[in-house]
């Protein structure tokens, strides 16, 4: 019997989601439920020939791969996982198999952008706050800042999550500006919105929503300098990745109210650190990376996580991320 191991399955239903049956005669399957740090990583993973990651919450270095002699493949969701050493994982002749979405359903990249305008409702109106002060026994403490029709939305960062965030606005009504290093004025203008550059997109936006993709070139893209150009109404609503803004930076720039609050889903360290300052912070609301987590989404991701084993099981890898590895594995 092969060993998989399902990583960061912190609410219990990966095996709930999607019918792994298929694998059951040829595969020992071991669920994961907390996050392991890299060290526990190596030791509890050592056994396992199969490791099935749900995106970058763990992380792959060269390191780990070297501490896994039984490893043979990592499935990803996404061809490339940031965090993950593929030249290391082809040297040890590990291969890298992803899944086929959004494109086998288009309808997944959704998810993430209807997080970020609850968390963007949630932040301007204060319905957190509200929420915990209605079951503490209260009734009504603070009041909405504005009301999102006639404001600028302002979008950095204009692929497929900025496209449907900056619909969403039009929706409300919104005056959309919109900034990246390839926004052209004429694709700003397709989708309704209006091409700025970078300072302006921090000075006129009551609401920025980061929608960028972390790559080399978009980590760091907001720092101290770009925070302080935002209005002390404004809000930054971050549900892509925490390292495209620097992060002491904006715990900064919300202690000192130079602007009015944060919703942010992700964070430089994932899960936070128990005594991360934003955990206590009446100006951010803060959600565990769930852009992408719900059933639906995770049901199309396991069944073809499923596939891409069975697949691999079968002597037919499928989805394969680093063909170089192949020969190795095949051998």
């Amino acid at each position: 019997m092969l060993k998989l191991a399902i990583l960061d399955d912190y609410t219990r239903t990966a095996q709930k989601n999607a019918n792994w049956s298929p694998l059951k005669e040829k595969v020992e399957i071991t669920s994961f439920d907390r996050h392991l740090s890299e060290e526990e990583a190596k030791l509890a993973l050592k056994p396992f020939d199969i490791i099935c990651t749900m995106r970058e919450r763990t992380l792959f270095p060269r390191t780990l791969f070297a501490s896994l002699p039984n490893l043979k493949l990592v499935t990803t969701i996404a061809a490339r996982l940031v965090g993950l050493d593929m030249a290391a994982a082809t040297e040890h002749g590990v291969l890298v198999c992803h899944d086929d979405l959004p494109r086998s359903n288009p309808k997944i990249v959704s998810a993430t952008p209807e997080l970020a305008w609850g968390l963007m409702i949630a932040t301007v109106r204060h319905i957190i706050q509200e929420n915990q002060n209605i079951r503490q026994g209260g009734w009504q403490y603070t009041i909405g800042d504005f009301i999102l029709r006639g404001r600028t939305l302002g979008v950095l960062g204009l692929g497929r999550v900025g496209k449907l965030i900056a619909k969403y606005g039009l929706a409300f009504d919104m005056n959309v500006i919109a900034w990246s290093p390839s926004l052209t004025a004429e694709a700003a203008v397709e989708l309704g919105a209006r091409r700025v550059e970078k300072d302006d997109l921090f000075k006129e936006s009551d609401v920025l929503i980061i929608c960028a993709a972390l790559n080399d070139r978009s980590r760091g893209t907001v720092t101290a300098r770009e925070l302080g150009l935002m209005k002390p109404t404004a809000y930054l609503i971050n549900p892509s990745r925490g390292p495209i803004v620097d992060e002491a930076a904006l715990i900064a720039v919300l202690r000192d109210r130079r602007i009015a609050g944060a919703g942010l889903d992700v964070f430089d360290q994932e899960p936070m650190p128990k005594d991360h300052p934003f955990r206590t912070m009446d100006n951010v609301v803060a959600t565990p990376h769930l852009g992408y987590n719900v059933n639906e989404a995770m049901h199309y991701w396991y069944t073809d996580t499923i596939e891409t084993v069975q697949a691999f099981v079968n002597g037919s890898p499928i989805r394969i991320a680093n063909p170089e590895a192949l020969p190795k594995v095949t051998s």
